[in-house]
Parts: C-alpha cells; structure tokens; sequence
C-alpha cells in the first residue's frame, strides 16, 4: 500500500513567465527495459487476488507507452491485464463549464484536481477485485466528453488493473503553500487564490480513496518541471506533424497549457519519491538512470 505522503512546503517561486527550454531532440521509441517490466509483475499468479498497479508520471513521462508494455507482457505469462486512466476519469464539458461558471474559469480546463469523476474510478477498482464483468470507462478527448458506457471495453477475471495518470498517488499541499502563485497563470488568472484552493481542497477530500485503492505505486520521475513543456511541446509537433492539417498549439499555448498543472505536478517530485513503491529516475530524453 502507499505510504504516508510527506506534506513539505515549497519555497516561495517566481511568478515571471518560464524560460522553458526548447531541446527538440526526438522521443524515444525504445521500450521500456524488460526488467523494469518484470519488476511489475513479479508475485502475480494468474487467478489469484486482483492487484491495482499506479502508475505516476508528469506529462510526457511515458506512462501510457510503459502500461500497453505491460499489458502485453502479462499476457505471455497467461496473466490478464488492463488499463485504466485517470484521464477516463475526466468530468464531461459541461460539468466542467458549470463549475468553470460557478466556481472559477479555469476549470474549464480538464485535468487539474477536482475535474474527474473520482467515484467511477473507485467503482471499477472494486469490481475489478470481486472478479466480476467491469466495463472500463474511455474519455474521447476530441468530442470532451466521456464515451457511451455501452462502447466502454469489459473485462473480467482481471489480474492486474494498471492505473495511469499524472498526479495518480500526489496529496494535497498544506494551506499555508497557496498564498504565493507559482506562476503567470496562478498570478494574472488566479490572483485570489480561488482556483488552486478549490482544487487541492478536492485532492485532499476526494482522491485520497483512490490513491488508497492502489496495492503498489510507481513513480516516473523526470529531472524537473521543465521538462513537461518540452515533452508536451514535442506531442504537439508529432500531431501536427502527423496530421498536417491539424490545429494545435504552438510554444506560447503549450507554455500557458502546463501552467495548469505546475503547482500539484511540483508538489508531486517533492514528495512521490518518499511515497512511491518503485521509483524510476529518467533523464532529459527518458532514459533510465536509476530505479529503486
């Protein structure tokens, strides 16, 4: 089970806009090394009790690449996996407009804490573990709301449930470590603190069941924040890329966009290595340079 989280306050930040780097070196397209993988699995019977696996990482760490890598390796031992995440978990448009109406206009923007449907979640984690059919929720992103449940995968007889997502196992900051903003977001949109307050209020009521849920926890951790716009930032590219007639966003919106996600993505490097069971340390382009 997860351990206790360290709440440590950060010191106070800069609230000019990031010099974000911009190395615009390629993504990796290794997998992830066979022995981390296996460390994932060890101690799983086929049959035996269900075990949900957490899988924490910033945006950009690699966490959906190493859950499919999972999935597929359970396989070849006759060991059946799935794959939950917590962005499936996301409140539809409109809900989020209604809080963005009644509360503040940033959570509009999905994502941050308070913009999922934490009970779905814990719905399927227990009825992955009683063995019976559990249909996974899927969010389809473009059309911002979450798919039919009729068109949702089912599973049944599950070994392990991986569960991913980008602050999956991160508490809540003291009170005391919102007065200051964080960055231009927090400063010009949030100057009353409304936003980040609602927020960490609801990752500390409503997502602690859910982090408890979990039987282990990996941690993906990247050298700092400021990765994040560069590995978000090469997303955009290879889309747009991809897909030449594509919108997206270019430097300027990828900058504000991680904005979004700073404050709880610092707090989770602070403490998430003394929480996490596996802790997986990656360099600038995601290679391994120590696991514990």
């Amino acid at each position: 089970m997860i351990a206790a989280a360290r709440r440590d306050v950060e010191p106070r930040r800069s609230t000019h806009m990031p010099r974000y780097r911009c190395r615009m070196h390629a993504p990796t397209s290794s997998p992830w090394p066979d022995t981390l993988v296996d460390t994932l699995l060890s101690g799983l019977q086929p049959g035996a009790m269900p075990r949900v696996l957490g899988i924490s990482g910033l945006q950009g760490t690699g966490k959906s690449t190493l859950a499919a890598q999972v999935v597929t390796a359970a396989q070849a031992r006759d060991l059946r996996a799935a794959v939950l995440s917590l962005d499936d978990l996301y409140l539809d448009r409109d809900a989020r407009q209604a809080l963005a109406r009644d509360v503040h206009p940033l959570l509009a923007t999905r994502g941050p804490p308070g913009t999922h449907e934490v009970a779905l979640g814990l719905a399927v984690f227990d009825a992955v573990r009683t063995g019976a059919p559990t249909r996974l929720p899927r969010f389809d992103k473009l059309g911002d709301r979450r798919l039919p449940e009729a068109s949702w995968p089912t599973v049944q007889g599950v070994d392990l449930l991986l569960f991913e997502g980008w602050c999956v196992g991160t508490p809540a900051e003291p009170r005391t470590a919102l007065v200051e903003p964080v960055n231009t977001l927090e400063r010009d949109e949030d100057p009353a603190g409304t936003w980040r307050r609602w927020c960490n209020t609801a990752l500390a009521r409503d997502y602690p069941a859910l982090w408890a849920g979990l039987d282990r926890l990996l941690f993906l951790q990247p050298p700092g924040f400021d990765m994040v716009f560069d590995w978000r930032l090469q997303q955009e590219q290879a889309l747009q890329a991809a897909e030449p007639g594509r919108g997206g966003m270019d430097a300027a919106g990828v900058a504000r966009f991680v904005q979004h996600y700073e404050r709880v993505s610092r707090h989770a490097l602070r403490t998430l290595p003394g929480v996490a069971d596996v802790v997986v340390t990656l360099d600038a382009d995601r290679r391994i340079v120590a696991t514990r």
